[in-house]
C-alpha cells in the first residue's frame, strides 16, 4: 500500500519535472526572433533561467521518491517481470536507472549554467544541458509508464 502512494506521488512529481524541463528547453532553443504569437515564442515569455531551480528540487525529489520505490519494484515487480520474459523492458529501464544516475551527476553543472546572473559565455552549456536533461526526463517518464503498464497498477 504505501509503495503504491509513493508510485502515485512520484508520478505526479514527474509530470511536474516533465512540464519545467520541457517548457525551459522550448524556450532555450526558441529563436529570439520568432513570430510573434506563435505557439513557440509563447515559450519565450518567460524566461528559461525561471525554471532551473525548480526544475532541480523536483528532479531530485523524483529521484529520492524513485529510489525509496525501487526497493520495492527490485523486490517485487522485477523476478515477475523476469519470469513473464520482459526482458527487452526491463534493459530499457536499467537505461533509464543510469540515465537518472547520470543526470544526478550532472545537476551541478546545470545549476551553475543556470545560476543568475546568466553568464553569456555559458549561453551554449545551458542550451546543451538542458536538452541532455531533457532526454533523460522524457526516457524517464515514458520507460516508467511502460514498465508500469506491463503489469498494471498496484
Amino acid at each position: 500500500m504505501t509503495a503504491t502512494v509513493l508510485v502515485i506521488i512520484h508520478g505526479l512529481i514527474a509530470v511536474a519535472v516533465l512540464g519545467a524541463i520541457t517548457h525551459q528547453t522550448l524556450a532555450t532553443w526558441t529563436p529570439v526572433r520568432a513570430k510573434r504569437g506563435s505557439f513557440f515564442s509563447r515559450f519565450r515569455s518567460v524566461p528559461p533561467a525561471s525554471f532551473a531551480n525548480a526544475f532541480i528540487v523536483l528532479y531530485l525529489v523524483a529521484a529520492l521518491l524513485g529510489a525509496i520505490v525501487y526497493l520495492d519494484f527490485r523486490v517485487d515487480v522485477r523476478p515477475q517481470l523476469e519470469r513473464d520474459g520482459h526482458f527487452e523492458a526491463l534493459g530499457l529501464f536499467d537505461l533509464k536507472e543510469h540515465f537518472s544516475s547520470i543526470g544526478l551527476g550532472l545537476i551541478p553543472a546545470y545549476w551553475v549554467a543556470w545560476r543568475r546572473p546568466l553568464a553569456e559565455d555559458l549561453r551554449g552549456w545551458r542550451a546543451g544541458l538542458t536538452v541532455i536533461f531533457a532526454f533523460i526526463v522524457w526516457w524517464s517518464y515514458l520507460i516508467g509508464h511502460v514498465l508500469n503498464n506491463i503489469l498494471g497498477f498496484g
